[in-house]
């Protein structure tokens, strides 16, 4: 091969380095910057295909996703001067990434790590510092009345603790850092062993009254059941009665009047029938035994002779 074709692919070869090392791409799961002699010239570069001054630009890429921070446990003291056992994470998102860039000494996510679980630790510490440890394990305030069951509860202690934490920290870390925090969580709260059958004697005392206004309320609710039950009652029976009374009474009126009437159409026919009844309630059982005399009025229809009683002279 002659020099000029050597010469030739060699100028070839240097050009397409350097077009490579003129384009790069960002993708939608990055944050870029782009340096020139180390500062920061464009911030933010947006995805896609982009180019840059080979050996003069530099471009660095982060992480644009949510970053999950999973400290070791810490202990921290209550109010009441009691120890816990605290494991908790956080979820955080590079905001500002020149910033961020600057911040952490050239984008390391090691400092900008342990930047943060500091904050969180000094910011968790105070918070639990300023609760007893009712309000951090219960999740309720000491003075919060128990719930009957009848309502939503609100926000618990514990969860207006982590929004105080989340939202003091994120705003260390918009402006110290470059950084959007998204969520911190407790994992876990271990009481240790010096405090723990404290703890859940307390927790049962608490349950129990809880049990006690539950029952206390059932049987107030069932004495009104049965006050109102008994009281329907009576007014149920009561008029029952006097319906019943009424019927009874329109009967024996209406009774009184068909025998009057029957009385009056014809009295001898309604002695008869009458004396018929007497004789069949009064000789219905064979081991019945009556004792009268034998001219007594009972038997007039008995000693009559075709039917029609006798009379004396």
């Amino acid at each position: 091969m002659s020099t000029r074709n050597l010469v030739l692919l060699a100028a070839l070869a240097l050009v397409v380095f350097v077009g490579l090392q003129s384009v790069y791409v960002v993708s939608e799961k990055e944050r870029a910057i782009k340096l020139r002699f180390g500062e920061v010239v464009a911030a933010d570069v947006a995805p896609g295909l982009n180019f840059k001054v080979p050996f003069i630009e530099v471009v660095r890429k982060f992480e644009r996703r949510i970053i999950t921070l999973d400290s070791d446990s810490e202990r921290f003291i209550t109010s009441e001067q009691k120890g816990l056992e605290v494991d908790a994470y956080v979820q955080w998102q590079i905001d500002d990434v020149r910033e961020f860039y600057t911040a952490t000494s050239g984008g390391d996510f090691f400092r900008a790590n342990t930047i943060l679980a500091n904050r969180i630790n000094s910011a968790l510490r105070d918070a639990f510092g300023r609760r007893t440890l009712r309000e951090v394990v219960s999740g309720r305030a000491e003075d919060e009345p128990l719930s009957t069951g009848t309502e939503i509860e609100d926000e618990g202690e514990r969860d207006r603790l982590l929004r105080e934490v989340t939202a003091d920290v994120d705003s260390f870390a918009r402006s110290g850092l470059g950084i959007r925090v998204i969520d911190i969580r407790v994992k876990a709260i271990d009481l240790p062993q010096e405090v723990s059958a404290d703890v859940f004697s307390r927790m049962r005392s608490d349950r129990e009254q809880e049990a006690r206004l539950f029952r206390s309320n059932g049987e107030r609710e069932a004495e009104e059941i049965r006050a109102s039950a008994d009281r329907q009652e009576t007014v149920i029976t009561a008029n029952a009665f006097r319906e019943a009374e009424q019927i009874r009474g329109e009967g024996d009126a209406e009774a009184s009047r068909i025998y009057s009437t029957a009385y009056s159409a014809n009295s001898e026919f309604y002695g008869f029938y009458r004396s018929l009844r007497a004789y069949e309630d009064s000789f219905g059982s064979g081991g019945d035994i009556l004792l009268l005399e034998p001219d007594n009025d009972f038997f007039r229809y008995l000693q009559s002779k075709g039917g029609v009683p006798t009379t004396d002279e």
